[in-house]
This record gives C-alpha cells, sequence and structure tokens, in this order.
C-alpha cells in the first residue's frame, strides 16, 4: 500500500491537481469565523455526508459539456471545487466536515471512457481529501456498468486511496441494484466495511408525465428513484444475502420511510405479484433499520416522523450543497424536540464518525 506521500507524489506527477490546496487561512479572509456546534454544552464534530463537487480535469474527457454539473441549476457551477470558497460556505453553515461525491454522469458513456473519468475522480479525491484531512472526506466513483472493474476500483478507492466508500445512482441502464450483476460488488464493499451512499438520477422513464412547472422530475422523481432502488434491494433479497451492507440514501430515502408498512402487506394481497422463491428474512420494513438516511427533509416534523419509522440511530447530516437546498443543515436538527442531547449529537456528526471511520 502506497504511503499518503508517495500517493500525493503520484497524483502530481500524473498531471491530476485540484483547486485550491493551499488555502487553508482563506475561509477566515472570506467569511466569518467558524462557530463550533455544541449540544448540551458538549462540542460536536458536524459531519455533512451529502456534499457534491465535480472536478474539472474530467471535462476534456466529455469534450468540455458542462451540463455534467446541471447547467440550469443553481450552485452547479461551485461544484467545481474552490477549497477556499468551499471552506467559507461551510464555516457559514457550521458544517464541520464533508463527505464528498460526484454524482454518477459516466453511466450511459462507454465503458472505457467511464474508466477514465472515475481514475480521475478518485485520484483527485483522494489528493484532495489527503490534503485537508480535517474538513474533507469522499466516497469513490465507480464504473458500475462493468461490474467486475468497480469491484477493482473499490479495493483501490479504500485500501490504498482512503476514501470511505463509494457514491452510486440508483440503477445502472435497465438493470436494478438487486441484479446479480452486482453481487460482486455489493460483497466486496461488505468485506471492506465500504459504505455506499445511494444518490438517485431521476426516473427518466417518466419524463413526459414530470414535464410542466415545479421542476418535478428532480422534486418527485429523484424521492421515487430511490424508493424504487431500496425496494428492489428488499424484496429482491439483497439485503438478506449481504446484511452487513453500510448503505447511507440521499433525501431521506425518498418516500420509502413515509410509507414503509404498505410494502408489508402488498404480498399477502397479491401473492401473484411476489416472488415465492424469494422468503424475506425479515418484514420489508425491518430492512430499514439497517439503512441510513440522510436528514435532507427540512423540517424537525419530518425528522421526528423519520426517527419514528427507522430510529434516530439511522440518521445522519446532509445538505445537498452546494445546490441550495439546505443552507443551514444543522438548525432543523437542533429544534427538533423529538431528538434527546445525545441523538442530536449522534445525527449532527457521532453516527456518521462511526459509520464512516472518521479519525478523531
Amino acid at each position: 500500500m502506497a504511503t499518503r506521500r508517495q500517493f500525493l507524489a503520484g497524483a502530481a506527477g500524473s498531471g491530476v491537481i485540484f483547486c485550491g490546496c493551499g488555502l487553508h487561512r482563506a475561509a477566515a479572509a472570506t467569511g466569518a469565523p467558524r462557530r463550533a456546534v455544541a449540544v448540551g454544552g458538549k462540542p460536536v464534530r458536524t459531519v455533512d455526508v451529502h456534499a457534491h463537487c465535480v472536478f474539472a480535469e474530467t471535462l476534456p474527457l466529455v469534450g468540455n459539456d458542462r451540463s455534467i454539473i446541471g447547467p440550469s441549476v443553481r450552485g452547479a457551477e461551485e461544484t467545481f471545487l474552490d477549497v477556499g470558497k468551499r471552506f467559507a460556505a461551510m464555516d457559514a453553515q457550521r458544517v464541520d466536515m464533508e463527505v464528498l461525491s460526484v454524482n454518477p454522469f459516466w453511466y450511459r458513456r462507454d465503458r472505457d471512457l467511464a474508466a477514465q473519468i472515475v481514475r480521475i475522480n478518485n485520484e483527485t479525491m483522494a489528493a484532495l481529501c489527503a490534503a485537508h484531512p480535517e474538513r474533507f472526506a469522499g466516497f469513490a466513483s465507480l464504473t458500475l456498468q462493468d461490474p467486475q472493474l468497480a469491484v477493482q476500483e473499490l479495493e483501490t478507492a479504500i485500501r490504498q486511496q482512503g476514501l470511505k466508500g463509494a457514491a452510486i445512482g440508483d440503477s445502472v441502464g435497465d438493470r436494478e441494484f438487486s441484479h446479480p450483476d452486482f453481487h460482486p460488488v455489493w460483497a466486496k464493499a461488505e468485506e471492506l466495511g465500504a459504505v455506499l451512499f445511494i444518490h438517485p438520477q431521476g426516473v427518466p422513464e417518466l419524463s413526459r408525465r414530470l414535464a410542466g412547472n415545479g421542476w418535478l422530475p428532480n422534486a418527485i422523481g429523484n424521492p421515487l428513484a430511490t424508493t424504487i432502488a431500496l425496494s428492489q434491494l428488499i424484496f429482491n433479497g439483497t439485503l438478506d444475502r449481504f446484511p452487513g451492507l453500510r448503505i447511507i440514501a440521499a433525501h431521506g430515502g425518498g418516500y420509502l420511510p413515509s410509507y414503509a408498512d404498505r410494502s408489508d402487506h402488498a404480498c399477502l394481497v397479491s401473492p401473484a405479484g411476489c416472488d415465492p422463491t424469494i422468503r424475506l428474512k425479515q418484514p420489508p420494513s425491518a430492512y430499514l433499520r439497517q439503512i441510513w438516511f440522510d436528514s435532507l427533509i427540512f423540517t424537525p416534523e419530518a425528522i421526528r416522523h423519520l426517527q419514528a419509522q427507522v430510529g434516530a440511530s439511522q440518521i445522519v447530516l446532509g445538505s445537498d450543497y452546494p445546490y441550495p437546498w439546505s443552507l443551514r443543515p444543522v438548525d432543523h436538527i437542533l429544534a427538533c424536540a423529538s431528538l434527546n442531547d445525545a441523538q442530536k449529537r449522534a445525527v449532527l456528526g457521532e453516527t456518521a464518525a462511526r459509520l464512516l471511520r472518521l479519525k478523531a
């Protein structure tokens, strides 16, 4: 295994760079000093597991197609990471650490091109996190259209590059993540203790019905895509096959936690709609308690409901930064009356620190 010094030297030698690595003091120069978060008189390191970036080094590989960042979306340009500006934004949000991920824009691209994008993403992410270990941790990218390659990428990411897991979409092409093709990837993730962060990519099959006002492809489509992905993993027995799999679901897990009890009744009402050869070890709703969910559901009442469904121990902080869904992600956790002080500290950072094996 390469040392951090050897890895950084190798990354520099390959021409991999990132923006603003030396700007440790820029945050203090561009914004107010960071205010530490304390709950019940005890400080807590706040860890945002849902924060995005894009590395400019991949742009030439896609013909400088900036649609990979969402050109009409507020905050999209800030995914090209300027470390000083990001530190200042984190300080304003009272976020001590971000766990960075790149939304997978390469699943529909040629396998070899996707592999080049993933290599650059992972090398650059690892170098960035090694340079700023007190502020950044990272999820790897995977070439999931080739699961065997993804296994190798995940092993390298965890064992050599110091990344904490992988950010994945909600499906790849016409294959759900419960498809046997992906079993080697989930087996490797389980073996390594790697966290899989499921971030949805929408439901393009519903584009006609989601057209019109309200940005419904995201407002409805993204939570729906997560709901489908999690349901497929549950109902097809993937979570039984890999009980040690560590999954974080974005956006509070979509709609599944709000309507999970319906899942328990489906096969009782319509046995013809279910596979008799798949016998789950638990009721479908019980699997929610082995998944973690980010807190990007906006209000204390939404947190109370999610807590009632999955338990406070399964909730972690998430903002979706730099997209401005929640620019004060800490506030609704601090205001949540259903969480006691210990639970608030856990949601704000302690659970993520244990899950991701972050150093103190």
